[in-house]
């Protein structure tokens, strides 16, 4: 496909190359270069010697795909269920949405002018299957209607490679004589059958035959296969701010939801651009919603971040990680839920200063005290489940254990006083020890194990205490003391 804005004269014989096996090939070519004989797969050297005024430019193969992916997105504003066409096409299911722009014919106008809004040139067919479609729109003329009772009669006169077939099979049909479709339905099919009882789908000109023919099914596989919960507002003139559309549009989705049962924890907001252009933004909640006053409060601080380009004619709110929700019920006395509050403050929070702003805390599967507790964003799902701890725990855990001096200690017991913050601690009750081994698959050789007390202060306060090593255990000097936690 040209680049927009910068599309060539029609005059000058321009492909685009790739590397190949021995050498750069064509990758594709313009029109006045097809009309040369210059065909896909041929090396660009052999075309160069055919001819010499031939300007080649490196295909952005990657940059295609991502155009491509982009171009299916936003052919969505003719019809719900569309997916890409290999590398160079897309293929849209318009069943049940040509009336809304006139008929088949105005639509397929409609869907050219828009490409070439964009400096793209197409070849557009409308028919009642997938491989007539792909067909007509490769060999038959610019703009096609082929209705379903003429499928037969169109794709006759086509050339055989019109099947979507691989390029041995093309060759051998070509051997046989079969140069187009028709003379492929003129030949007997156990024949043919006998011939290609083993091939595959791209190998086998029956199967091929009867896909395009409505004989053999071939649904559209859209991207989003899941059900779409969205809801669009089209613009008579284009705008450069939706926020005025925003309450509706949450107002309407919501009802959606609520209809289906569902709740969403992402929404994404589109803007369709009159130069083709699709700009979006998403936001995120901690839980499952479809309040639409908290909906639209979340878009509040992210709506400036829309480029609206020329302006923008089409408008889609569309419901992310939809999940069922059942009602919530308030309590008696008409007051709502304080879990409820604190969800909808986490996402007004995390809408505000980002995801990473806010996080939450969630357990790791880890018997070492700073591993088994992880910190992630307030809108994350945890990653992974830990056992439920069933020995008391500090209400606080330090983020870096903090080394105490100790004064006097008794043998396989905790310090009876030492210094911790420029404070002298007298112990007066203490619990324990605990012992905690290091985890060999993850720490280093040599780590020293852990005994862990609960010891309590001259002043009440209740501290987590652990020694780290042993005397004479071979893996260091002296056992050295630390304060991990406080209790309540």
């Amino acid at each position: 496909m040209e680049r927009q804005g910068n599309a060539p004269s029609d005059d000058i014989l321009l492909v685009l190359a790739r590397e190949g096996q021995h050498g750069p090939v064509v990758h594709a070519a313009n029109r006045t270069a097809r009309t040369t004989g210059i065909t896909q797969g041929s090396r660009v050297v052999d075309m160069k010697a055919i001819c010499p005024e031939l300007h080649v430019e490196y295909a952005d193969e990657a940059g295609d795909r991502a155009a491509l992916d982009r171009l299916v997105l936003w052919a969505r504003r003719w019809c719900p269920w569309t997916t890409r066409d290999g590398e160079d096409g897309l293929i849209l299911d318009t069943t049940g949405s040509a009336h809304l722009f006139g008929g088949e014919a105005a639509m397929l106008i409609e869907i050219q002018t828009q490409l070439s809004l964009l400096g793209l040139t197409s070849r557009l067919a409308m028919a009642s299957t997938w491989g007539a479609a792909w067909a007509l729109a490769r060999f038959g003329p610019a703009r096609t209607i082929c209705a379903a009772d003429e499928t037969a009669l169109g794709l006759r006169a086509l050339p055989v490679a019109g099947l979507r077939l691989d390029d041995a099979t093309l060759l051998l049909l070509q051997r046989l004589g079969l140069k187009t479709i028709g003379a492929v339905m003129d030949v007997p099919r156990l024949s043919l059958t006998r011939r290609f009882v083993k091939a595959g789908l791209s190998s086998n000109p029956l199967m091929r035959l009867d896909q395009a023919l409505g004989k053999l099914a071939e649904p559209v596989a859209s991207v989003e296969a899941k059900p779409r919960f969205s809801v669009q507002s089209r613009l008579a003139d284009p705008i450069f701010d939706p926020t005025p559309h925003l309450p509706d549009l949450c107002e309407r989705l919501c009802e959606v939801l609520q209809n289906a049962g569902m709740g969403c924890r992402r929404l994404h907001l589109t803007v369709y651009r009159t130069d083709g252009d699709v700009s979006r933004v998403d936001v995120a909640t901690s839980v499952s919603t479809r309040d639409p006053n908290h909906m639209h409060s979340l878009f509040r601080d992210k709506v400036e971040r829309i480029n609206p380009g020329f302006g923008f004619d089409l408008i889609d709110l569309t419901a992310g990680r939809v999940e069922p929700m059942q009602a919530l019920q308030t309590h008696l006395d008409g007051k709502t839920s304080d879990d409820l509050d604190l969800a909808l403050l986490v996402d007004r929070l995390t809408a505000r200063f980002g995801a990473r702003a806010v996080s939450r805390p969630v357990l790791r599967e880890s018997h070492v005290p700073e591993r088994a507790e992880g910190r992630i964003a307030a809108l994350a799902n945890p990653t992974q489940t830990a056992p439920v701890m069933t020995r008391e725990r500090p209400i606080r855990l330090l983020d870096h254990p903090e080394e105490v001096r100790v004064l006097y200690a008794v043998p396989e017991g905790p310090p009876v006083q030492f210094v911790w913050r420029r404070q002298t601690h007298r112990v007066t009750r203490y619990a324990g020890p605990e012992r905690i081994a290091p985890e060999w698959w993850r720490d280093k050789p040599g780590t020293r194990l852990r005994d862990y007390f609960k010891i309590e202060d001259q002043t009440g306060r209740r501290l987590w205490l652990y020694r780290e090593g042993l005397h004479a255990d071979g893996r260091g000097g002296e056992p050295r003391w630390f304060v991990h936690g406080m209790f309540a």
